[in-house]
């Protein structure tokens, strides 16, 4: 028993296919039951009904009527063939039937007796022969423009709503909107089971078309007012809540395309997913910063969305290729997709949506928006953070690396975004302008970048038709110096420590010299020393063979005096030591 109970407390939703407003409505419309969709002229009331019907024709093999009471078939054939909807296709194929019902407000004569029932049997015709599921009536004003008898009115309106209700049928009734009503007589929303309301509203010369659900009943359902974009493939609506911050995150690190940068970043580059922001005044180089990172991640094979707010296509490709930069290959190759527009083209909300629309269809791995301060032309301070934080958190759930430069100005402090969207921000780089001796130069920092070291120093930011380069300032001698005057005190320091090195390398070959004539000189005098040392060799050695020729004799002499003849082993000795003293 509990089990049939839940089962007729649930209601069954009927998907609409329309981009978003199946999220918005927790599944679609109700089935089997009306809708009413109101609202101005020209808010799409009658698109948003036929792309229902083709929808579920197409997608959800649920065939439909649309009967018209303005506009004929051929009329609407013509209208949503630029959409992509090929309606007499769709009526061969017995999907689609159409009806038009021409009614003349001479021909309605308000009695007592008014009813619908020819409009009933005429319209279950149609259903019948198609076996049709959704039904489309637009619009309900002109069936009931002859009359002006509310009690008639109201219940006539009740008798068409449960006639739909009965057969079965997911209905759409299109009705115009009121001054002080939802609609024309204000009573078609009280007998509707749900009730949707377009807004086509110009604010400040900017147009924006926005939908809410004023009322669903038996259901839950997204109260907000949710802007919708009617463009070639039909309407896409977008739920402009703020999503959660259940993001995930990754380890894995990008090149940011610029060398020196990535070694600033811990020799990585940025966090894949991450936001980085590159901020600056006028002609810092915030634009040439997106081009490397762009043609970074092209080389890698990943498709990058590029946002352009200020210059086209073609200028942005011819001024990069001054500094190094060859976009137009990654374009050529379709890694690399251009949107450009300018920022009072439409609304906030409609920015977000068309971010969203060329997102799902391209799928980039990076995005960029060059510049985000141009959004401040189309809404207040407030709205563009509100906007930027709901892109970001929808970029972060998609792992999309995100790229966004924002002008900064002069008056105020450089460290500052007048979005105040730093809070979201990963990676921040700063571009400045350094002055000094009349010249202008550019300089580079990391004010922040959650999760890695990172340099702390200023780098000066060249621009050269090899490409950008990050080179270190100098800081001697307690000055700070950039451009010509860094280099000028470069040169001269170089020029100081080659005379140094000249004088060392003069002295080191003096010394050298000194060297060898000292280690020369010792060679001569140990050679004189060394032939000194022979001479008084033999001396010694011949005044040892004196001396022994001297003892002979004396020992001769001695045995001479005793009347003896000397030995001749001794005379022998004695010949032998005289003829070598010889």
């Amino acid at each position: 028993m509990v089990k049939a109970k839940q089962d007729v407390d649930v209601l069954e939703k009927c998907p609409t296919g329309i981009k978003g407003l199946d999220e918005i409505t927790k599944g679609g419309l109700p089935r089997g039951r009306p809708t009413l969709i109101c609202g101005g002229a020209g808010s799409g009331k009658t698109l948003f009904a036929m792309e229902f019907l083709m929808r579920g024709a197409m997608d959800y093999g649920e065939p439909g009527v649309f009967m018209t009471f303005e506009e004929t078939p051929e009329d609407l054939a013509q209208n949503f063939i630029s959409l992509g909807f090929d309606l007499p296709d769709m009526m061969l194929r017995g999907l689609i039937a159409t009806d038009h019902v021409k009614i003349e407000r001479s021909e309605v004569e308000e009695t007592g007796e008014y009813d619908l029932e020819g409009l009933f049997i005429r319209l279950g015709s149609a259903i019948d022969s198609i076996g049709a599921k959704r039904v489309v009536l637009d619009t309900i004003e002109a069936l009931f423009s002859g009359l002006s008898n509310a009690a008639i009115l109201r219940a006539e309106l009740r008798r068409l709503f449960q006639w739909l209700k009965d057969r079965g049928v997911t209905a759409i009734v299109t009705g115009e909107s009121g001054d002080k009503s939802l609609t024309r007589y204000g009573l078609e929303e009280y007998v509707a089971d749900c009730v949707i309301f377009l807004d086509f509203r110009i604010v400040e010369q900017i147009s924006t078309r926005r939908l809410r659900i004023v009322k669903y009943r038996g259901s839950s359902h997204g109260s907000d007012e949710y802007p919708f974009l009617i463009d070639e493939s039909g309407l896409s609506i977008l739920p402009i809540t703020s999503l959660g911050l259940d993001y995930p995150v990754s380890s894995e690190r990008i090149s940011t395309g610029i060398l020196k940068l990535d070694t600033m970043l811990g020799g990585k580059g940025f966090y894949r997913g991450s936001t980085i922001l590159v901020s600056g005044t006028a002609g810092t180089g915030k634009t040439s910063m997106s081009a490397p990172f762009a043609a970074a991640a092209c080389l890698r094979g990943e498709r990058c969305l590029y946002f352009a707010f200020e210059e086209s296509p073609s200028q942005i490709i011819r001024n990069m290729s001054s500094i190094g930069i060859d976009l137009a290959r990654w374009l050529k190759k379709g890694l690399l997709k251009f949107h450009a527009a300018r920022p009072s083209l439409y609304g906030l909300e409609m920015h977000l949506l068309t971010f969203h629309k060329v997102i799902e269809e391209f799928k980039p791995q990076v995005f960029i928006v060059d510049p985000i301060s141009n959004l401040s032309a189309a809404g207040t301070s407030a709205e563009v953070k509100s906007i930027l934080t709901r892109l970001v958190d929808y970029l972060k759930m998609k792992n999309i690396s995100t790229f966004l430069t924002d002008l900064t100005h002069f008056t105020g402090s450089l460290e500052h975004t007048s979005e105040e969207i730093s809070s979201l921000i990963d990676t921040w780089l700063l571009l400045r302008d350094i002055e000094l001796n009349g010249e202008r130069n550019r300089g580079l920092y990391i004010l922040k970048s959650r999760g890695m070291s990172h340099s702390n120093q200023i780098q000066e930011f060249l621009l050269t038709d090899q490409g950008i380069g990050l080179i270190d300032i100098y800081t001697g001698s307690g000055e700070v110096l950039t451009g010509s005057a860094r280099a000028t005190q470069e040169a001269g320091e170089k020029a100081f420590d080659l005379a140094r090195w000249r004088e060392v390398d003069r002295r080191l070959r003096e010394q050298e010299r000194k060297k060898n004539a000292l280690e020369a000189k010792i060679t001569a005098l140990r050679a004189e020393f060394d032939v000194e040392t022979e001479e008084v060799r033999l001396m010694a050695e011949e005044e040892q063979k004196r001396q022994a020729v001297r003892a002979e004799d004396r020992l001769d002499m001695a045995h001479l005096r005793k009347g003896k003849p000397a030995a001749p082993q001794a005379l022998r000795a004695k010949k032998t030591r005289e003829r070598s003293v010889r």
